[in-house]
């Protein structure tokens, strides 16, 4: 029989990649096997995480508007909405034994912001020095894709986010940044999601399985 306990799952990678997909997917697995289970996402999860990410969008989005956020100031904001995800809805649930499961964490931002912008790496490790409160994924997939198969999800999607137009050369960065990340770790998967097919949800959850103890 399975005991129930805390653990934290992130599914991480680019846009058009799958993730979202994926771990509501995974989600709904262990719902239907009865396992207390929460699917949050970053930047928000919580409300008031989702104000700050609505700040961030619309500064982005303000065609008008010449100056934009500094990047130390963008950066600072998805800091700030992790805090409030962390201490509101990550910790009480890890704390009452659910599983959690995240579109985005830690890595999104080293891919995006270091790799991508290059903010200073030890300038986002301070502040998380002070608002993880040791708390890390426990096991993270890292979806990495095609350009063919992410510019179609693109296209497909009615609403965008800021980082559905950055152009494809960012992406493949972003992307090889993931998997520099991922490189060695025990508790890293990185599958192809080009397909995102079923073959892959299986994949993932007989590993969530192994790992939980699940029969």
């Amino acid at each position: 029989m399975y005991k129930q306990r805390p653990y934290f799952i992130v599914f991480e990678g680019v846009e058009g990649c799958g993730k979202t997909y994926q771990s509501k997917k995974l989600y709904n697995k262990l719902k239907s096997k009865k396992i207390k289970s929460i699917l949050t996402r970053e930047p928000g999860g919580t409300p008031s995480a989702e104000l700050i990410r609505n700040l961030i969008l619309k500064d982005y989005f303000n065609k008008f508007q010449k100056q934009k956020f500094d990047k130390y100031t963008d950066t600072l904001l998805y800091l700030a909405a992790r805090n409030e995800h962390i201490k509101s809805k990550i910790k009480p649930a890890l704390n009452k034994r659910f599983v959690v499961i995240c579109d985005r964490f830690t890595d999104s931002t080293i891919a995006y912001q270091v790799y991508g912008k290059k903010v200073n790496k030890k300038f986002i490790d301070n502040v998380h020095n002070y608002i993880l409160d040791n708390i890390k994924p426990n096991l993270t997939f890292v979806l990495k894709v095609s350009n063919n198969s992410s510019k179609k999800r693109l296209l497909r999607r009615r609403t965008k986010n800021r980082y559905d137009n950055f152009k494809q050369s960012f992406y493949s960065s972003a992307q090889k940044a993931f998997i520099k990340i991922s490189k060695n770790k025990k508790n890293y998967y990185i599958f192809d999601s080009s397909k995102n097919d079923k073959s892959l949800e299986k994949k993932i959850f007989d590993i969530v399985c192994k790992h939980l103890k699940i029969k």
